[in-house]
């Protein structure tokens, strides 16, 4: 049966404030792709297709996770999150956080001022994610047999947001939930796509391996 499985990234470069600096893997992300890929392969876990976004943080983790040729797709990439923030810093004077806790209020501040049209030039619009984003799974989900998808936070709260009908703040909200190399799965439904897991991370459970749940 065909279904979507949607990972995030590894824990990438938390102290960068750019899209650049950002995007790669710190070894602990390298660490935590690699144990789900281990996991992936002791439980049996079947996909036929595996894809990526066309960002290095994707790219590394796919790797890592041991799929060393992902079918690699632009519309799975991340919403430029830095560069929102820093237009916003820029036009409105609403400062970038320096901490995990300040994005708890900056993100869903964000997500509606980009929303609303009132961030200028944004490097994309807030409709054209979301319909990049339903454009990708459709397709996805058109094809044959299970799908493995390493992609970011940011679509993956899109994704929520459009089979759960989710407004703008709940979705702030589930991005900031959403952990480093946790599990996401789309089943469709009828005709409708539908979530049937939400953020497991069972190959980060192990009391030894805790220190390892990390959502920046």
């Amino acid at each position: 049966m065909s279904h979507i499985t949607l990972v995030r990234h590894g824990q990438a470069n938390t102290a960068a404030r750019d899209e650049v600096s950002y995007d790669k893997l710190s070894p602990l992300g390298h660490q935590q792709a690699s144990w789900l890929g281990a996991h992936l392969r002791d439980t049996g876990s079947h996909h036929t297709r595996v894809y990526c976004g066309t960002l290095i943080r994707h790219i590394e983790t796919a790797a890592s996770m041991g799929f060393a040729d992902p079918v690699r797709d632009a519309r799975l990439n991340e919403i430029e999150y830095f560069t929102l923030a820093n237009l916003l810093e820029d036009q409105k004077g609403v400062e970038v956080p320096k901490d995990r806790e300040g994005f708890v209020d900056h993100l869903p501040l964000t997500f509606s001022a980009w929303e609303n049209d009132e961030i200028d030039n944004p490097p994309e619009t807030f409709t054209e994610f979301d319909t990049r984003v339903r454009s990708v799974l459709t397709e996805i989900n058109q094809g044959s047999g299970p799908a493995i998808v390493v992609t970011s936070g940011g679509l993956i709260s899109m994704a929520m947001r459009q089979v759960l009908g989710l407004d703008t703040r709940s979705m702030a909200r589930v991005a900031l939930a959403i952990m480093n190399t946790s599990l996401h799965r789309l089943h469709t439904i009828g005709s409708d796509l539908s979530p049937v897991l939400f953020n497991a991370i069972p190959h980060l459970e192990a009391p030894d391996r805790q220190f390892a749940q990390t959502h920046l």
